[in-house]
């Protein structure tokens, strides 16, 4: 069973993803995206490992998603995935690269392949998947063709994984919708 889990920032939604890979009583295999590029994102990883379970095994990937998820994946595990977001931040800020204010951009060479082989992995997934990721396309349209871009390209991912995913929920406020499938 594949489950995209979306949510706005602390609304809940990596919570959710662990209660639910808890209580399905399958080894679980948290697959971390986060880079620590600075001190701060450095401290919020060390909270996240310091809150997972002791015996969930923790796979660090940010950028070959799709490689991870290929290789880990099995009937008796769940997958854990938190999150996609950061993940397509690591991949379309892949290559140091100046970017313009206005017009086009266009992504480094590993994001078309990276992102393509993350979504053939999720067709042919065994055992259970949770994808957590964030909807950024619910606020105001960003400044600036980077940040244009990079909400493009989350809302294209999120509706590329909900299309192939059995399950949709969306967190708002630690309160689950369920936007397609049943839980």
């Amino acid at each position: 069973m594949r489950t995209l889990i979306l949510g706005g920032s602390r609304s809940g939604k990596s919570a959710y993803a662990e209660q639910l890979a808890a209580a399905s009583g399958k080894e679980v295999i948290y697959i971390a995206t986060a880079q620590a590029g600075d001190a701060e994102m450095a401290q919020r990883i060390a909270l996240h490992r310091q809150q997972r379970p002791a015996h969930w095994h923790t796979v660090e990937q940010p950028l070959a998603l799709g490689d991870a998820i290929a290789e880990w994946s099995a009937p008796a595990r769940v997958l854990l995935v938190d999150c996609l977001t950061l993940w397509l931040s690591n991949l379309l800020f892949a290559e140091a690269q100046d970017f313009p204010e206005i017009g086009r951009i266009t992504p480094p060479a590993c994001f078309q392949k990276q992102r393509a082989r993350f979504l053939q992995s999720l067709q042919q997934v065994s055992g259970d998947l949770l994808l957590v990721s964030n909807e950024v396309g619910m606020g105001v349209v960003p400044l600036g063709a980077v940040s244009r871009w990079y909400a493009d390209e989350a809302g294209r991912l999120n509706q590329a994984v909900a299309a192939t995913c059995e399950n949709v929920t969306l967190i708002a406020a630690g309160l689950p919708l369920m936007l397609k499938g049943e839980r």
